[in-house]
């Protein structure tokens, strides 16, 4: 086992400060020190964090965008964009048009793989609640079927 690095130690170290619960004001009130370890994770320059902050509020923006969907039962939202994984290996990304990657087999079967990955994080995370078993046995299914 490799041993934990300075960040995720001054990270434990606040969150036993605050009784066990760390929030992220505490976070970036700690790393304003120059010599904290967790300084290095933030950027100080204003009118860059600035930029970065807006460039992640369209991201949030295009993320919570829905539609409902036509001919489906009332209330049945949708994404309208996602983002596939090529998109965001590439430098500038994007998202897409659901309704476009949808009706192309090759960006249909990168979203398929895109959710499947997703939902081996999904299951890593959550392995412990044994009531989601058969959540992660229906997951292995698809994962069988598609190989």
């Amino acid at each position: 086992m490799k041993p934990e690095s300075a960040v995720v130690q001054e990270l434990k170290r606040l969150a036993e400060e605050g009784d066990g619960v760390l929030t992220p004001e505490s976070v970036v009130e700690a790393a304003r020190v120059k010599s904290c370890p967790l300084h290095k994770c933030f950027e100080w320059d204003d009118s860059e964090a600035a930029a970065a902050w807006r460039l992640h509020q369209a991201r949030n923006l295009l993320r919570v965008c829905v539609q409902i969907l036509p001919n489906e039962k009332a209330g049945k939202e949708c994404k309208v964009f996602v983002s596939l994984t090529p998109d965001r290996e590439e430098t500038g990304g994007g998202y897409r048009l659901l309704t476009r990657v949808l009706s192309q087999a090759d960006q249909r079967a990168q979203l398929l793989a895109d959710a499947l990955a997703e939902m081996r994080v999904f299951e890593a995370k959550y392995e412990a609640l044994t009531e989601l078993a058969d959540v992660f046995a229906a997951i292995r299914r698809v994962r069988v079927k598609r190989s």
